[in-house]
């Protein structure tokens, strides 16, 4: 199985979060896009298990039988982990595990995997209050890549969903990139979202996201673009966020006077979507296409988004006389670190960024780049992507 073999040569510093979160609560629910690795987290930590694990998924029909009596077949397994894949497919599981993990309450005792995050969270909400704890896991991330050994570069270029990243032929992982957005945009957001959705539309969506990656969201535009509503671009722009394709980068506006932009910035996740819609196929094309500067401040957004610590949001900053911060770490609605990331490895620092410094009065503050020398420059320090997240990220 291809799955058990990314889990042999590339280790997820996810089994670690899920490992504390299952000694404190009885149900873990793991959510991520579709065919980033989840099952196979899941069922890692169910060979951990002294008693084993039983895995079920809710798209199988044989799967979902064994639910007819649901809390009998939980009776029967109470002693095992069960893993729920796609348990956003059978919504009144929730109040049935309520009762259940309420009759025997032992922590670590359910995995609940999910592709859609509206569906989920809401029923979860709803029954699982203070039973539940989340875990949201995207693609490979950079530290995984290095730590495994692997190209930071390779990984830009293909992204990180596990099977497309170990593809080694380039037309090959093209074919990938197609059939997963095909499959997706076909059938999954219907199966997701309990919704007929028009396939064609959501696809041009999310390819316009691709080619304006990291611009701020207008649903007008789009909507014209795609002859629909604003409503409806607004509504179809949720289904890819709630399917955690595409990450919605709010701006910061608290704690200062200025004029400032409101609008978010959005992002495709992940690195390889966008190069495969541009046409990228190798690292030559993308050294000369033009969107290489928005694909690096995406991927390296990306990479901080899925590693920073507990409580840490992420924001940019934009006045409307345009000084401008790619992003900013903020913990209890306090700014704690600027960042302007750069695709030169001699970046040079705009006034507009010392500007936001001081309207914002952080005092850690970085130029990330892909591969340069650390050094200050007067109160910021330049510094590769790998330095800053395996060094400075944990102290902001």
């Amino acid at each position: 199985m291809v799955n058990d073999f990314i889990c042999m040569v590339i280790n997820r510093d996810d089994i670690a979060k899920l490992t504390l979160k299952a000694g404190w609560a009885p149900a873990i629910a793991i959510l991520g896009p579709r065919q980033c690795g989840k099952t196979t987290l899941a069922k890692v930590f169910g060979e951990l298990q002294s008693n084993g694990f039983i895995y079920l998924d809710l798209e199988s029909p044989t799967d979902k039988a064994k639910l007819t009596d649901a809390e009998a077949y939980f009776k029967v397994n109470k002693e095992k982990l069960v893993i729920i894949d796609e348990a956003q497919l059978m919504p009144e599981i929730f109040s049935i595990l309520r009762s259940v993990i309420d009759s025997n309450r032992r922590n670590g005792r359910f995995l609940l995997l999910g592709s859609a995050s509206p569906n989920l969270v809401q029923g979860v909400t709803e029954s699982l209050a203070g039973r539940i704890s989340f875990l949201e896991l995207g693609p490979l991330k950079f530290q995984e890549i290095a730590n495994s050994g692997y190209d930071w570069r390779a990984h830009w270029l293909k992204g990180g969903f596990p099977q497309a990243f170990l593809i080694e032929n380039n037309f090959a992982w093209a074919d990938w990139m197609a059939a997963f957005i095909k499959t997706y945009t076909e059938r999954d957001f219907r199966l997701l979202f309990g919704v007929n959705l028009n396939s064609v539309a959501i696809a041009k969506l999310w390819q316009m996201l691709a080619y304006n990656q990291g611009n701020i969201w207008k649903a007008e535009m789009y909507a014209n673009s795609l002859g629909v509503s604003a409503p409806t671009a607004n509504r179809y722009f949720e289904f890819l966020e709630g399917a955690f394709l595409v990450h919605r980068l709010q701006a910061f506006t608290a704690n200062t006077n200025k004029r400032m932009v409101k609008a978010p910035k959005v992002y495709v996740k992940d690195s390889g979507i966008v190069h495969y819609v541009n046409r990228i196929m190798d690292n030559d094309t993308l050294q000369s296409h033009p969107i290489i500067g928005a694909s690096w401040e995406g991927y390296v957004i990306q990479q901080i988004y899925a590693s920073r610590p507990e409580g840490i949001d992420m924001y940019y900053y934009r006045t409307q006389n345009g000084a401008e911060v790619d992003v900013v770490l903020v913990k209890a609605n306090q700014p704690l670190a600027c960042i302007e990331i750069k695709l030169s490895n001699a970046p040079t620092v705009s006034r507009g960024f010392y500007n936001c410094i001081d309207d914002l009065g952080t005092t850690k503050n970085y130029v990330i780049t892909p591969s340069s020398d650390t050094y200050p420059i007067k109160n910021i320090w330049v510094c590769s992507l790998e330095y800053f997240l395996k060094k400075y990220l944990g102290e902001v």
